[in-house]
């Protein structure tokens, strides 16, 4: 699956009004559909469906037993950040079932949010993993779930981030906290632009 080029990238930069592809993921039950949910300024398209007995023995609850809805294709919003930034949302289910779905979505993405259950870390490792192997640049989320209070570095160290990754505490619920993770998110996509080469011209050829 093609990844974001830097030319894709720089779109940021090149227009007045930028359309972004953003992707929400995480493990199962982080409150990735809480966040589109919250954010979005127009209805959001959710696929939402009951738990029955079937997903019993498939999906790992462990911790969110109390989930009676899951999320079996994607989640879709939109915000408009400013007058210049435009996010179209796409949650990802996040059980190991459905994993087949991300790397289409991934198609097109320049930006993800990863978002954190810190009482479940673990979860977390396989978003981060796909979207360092499409190159796809993301910030990490801490989802409040009332759970043990853990320092940005004991998170940092237990998800083995990499620096120059943005990590923030949020409320997938509320939507001024759930929007200054996607204001994160575009200034880190700036900054990842701003670092990028130049793109040279091509020289003609001598007559």
């Amino acid at each position: 699956m093609d990844s974001v080029t830097s030319e894709q990238r720089q779109t940021l930069h090149s227009t007045a009004d930028n359309g972004l592809k953003i992707v929400v993921v995480g493990g199962f039950g982080v409150g990735k559909t809480t966040m589109v949910r919250s954010v979005s300024e127009i209805r959001p398209l959710n696929t939402e469906e009951t738990m029955t007995q079937a997903g019993e023995g498939v999906d790992d609850t462990a911790g969110v037993a109390a989930k009676t809805a899951t999320t079996v294709a994607f989640d879709f919003g939109r915000i408009s950040l400013d007058a210049h930034n435009i996010l179209y949302l796409f949650g990802v289910p996040g059980q190991e079932r459905f994993w087949f779905l991300w790397d289409r979505l991934f198609s097109g993405t320049l930006g993800a949010v990863v978002l954190v259950d810190t009482r479940r870390l673990a979860d977390s490792w396989y978003a981060i993993d796909r979207l360092e192997h499409h190159g796809t640049p993301f910030v990490v989320a801490c989802n409040d779930f009332g759970g043990p209070a853990h320092t940005a570095g004991q998170i940092r160290d237990a998800l083995d981030l990499a620096d120059e990754v943005p990590l923030v505490f949020c409320d997938a619920r509320s939507r001024e906290s759930s929007k200054q993770v996607l204001i994160t998110l575009v200034e880190h996509l700036q900054s990842v632009v701003a670092q990028e080469p130049t793109p040279q011209p091509i020289p003609e050829p001598a007559p």
